[in-house]
């Protein structure tokens, strides 16, 4: 995987009013050619795998006649804020948000420009779009949404003795406490107990994670950027403490994760990319374009077995 750029320093003097009026929603210069700023929340392999496929669908459909702007916000929504603003200030064609406060920040900057989300569990529930089938105004994309009752079934497969569940994320994201209390109803449906947690940063969630091993027989982690990140710190604390971690997806768990079952974040990334092309090439309106699901035959069974052989979980035959 290619390795992407970080932001790069961007002055308090290009704050600018956040609308441009009369920006269509297929601008292109005058050559045929198309500029996109890529507005990324934070620097991981699932955001990053969604930026490179949703850049190779527009290059495989327009080869030289799009530009990119790819910014990376390092996990700071005022960063993502001043990104988009500048954005906007550039009069690009189309901007796309990846995962949820990127696209709020592009949301709230724009309400011309077509913005494409991608990495956003569920648009409606996070006050981004009206509702999946018809979005509205200037904002669609594609959701990483996955069933979690696949993820709590997992558990009970590799983790049978497991009684009590804790979930850990983001104190600032509310994709994530959308997520955790979706889990946390379908987790209790099944007879576990479960605790939620928060952490502001990474400086903190160590301490947290430490705190809740002693509270909790293991861990569902759902696709929440702070976590993600520091899939590192999350191991180094339950792997010596005997919790498995069931994560939100693939990336998460080949770092520190013991198994998920896991949507391709390439596969949607380049799905956000037809969709631009379509917006782009073909004059469809974003508003109109329902938010885009995989269905769970689009899922993959990941089982981290050096995890499993650390923790002294037996892989069931039925899961190999």
């Amino acid at each position: 995987m290619k390795r992407l750029k970080n932001i790069t320093a961007i002055a308090l003097s290009l704050i600018v009013p956040t609308v441009i009026a009369g920006c269509s929603q297929s601008g292109g210069k005058k050559d045929g050619t198309y500029t996109v700023g890529i507005v990324q929340l934070v620097e991981h392999n699932a955001l990053d795998s969604a930026t490179e496929g949703f850049q190779d669908a527009l290059k495989e459909k327009l080869g030289d006649k799009v530009e990119f702007d790819f910014q990376n916000a390092q996990g700071e929504q005022t960063n993502a804020a001043t990104i988009v603003t500048k954005f906007v200030n550039d009069g690009v064609d189309l901007i796309m948000a990846n995962a949820t406060n990127a696209v709020k920040a592009a949301r709230e900057a724009t309400s011309e420009i077509p913005i494409v989300g991608t990495s956003v569990t569920d648009y409606v529930e996070s006050g981004l779009v009206a509702s999946d089938e018809k979005p509205g105004e200037n904002l669609t994309g594609a959701s990483d949404n996955n069933p979690v009752e696949v993820q709590v079934e997992l558990m009970g497969e590799l983790a049978p003795e497991v009684k009590t569940v804790g979930i850990v994320y983001s104190s600032s994201e509310e994709n994530s406490k959308i997520q955790a209390d979706e889990a946390q109803a379908a987790f209790e449906a099944k007879g576990y107990t479960v605790k939620q947690y928060t952490a502001a940063d990474s400086n903190e969630l160590q301490s947290v994670v430490t705190a809740a091993t002693a509270e909790v027989d293991a861990f569902y982690e759902p696709t929440d950027n702070l976590v993600a990140s520091n899939m590192e710190i999350i191991k180094n604390v339950t792997v010596p403490a005997g919790k498995p971690v069931i994560t939100g997806e693939q990336s998460m768990a080949e770092v520190g994760g013991l198994a998920t079952y896991s949507i391709d974040y390439y596969d949607l990334g380049y799905e956000a990319g037809l969709m631009a092309h379509d917006i782009l090439v073909n004059g469809k309106n974003p508003g109109e374009m329902p938010i885009f699901h995989f269905d769970t035959s689009n899922l993959k069974l990941y089982i981290n077995e050096e995890i499993a052989g650390e923790l002294g979980i037996t892989i069931p035959d039925s899961l190999k």
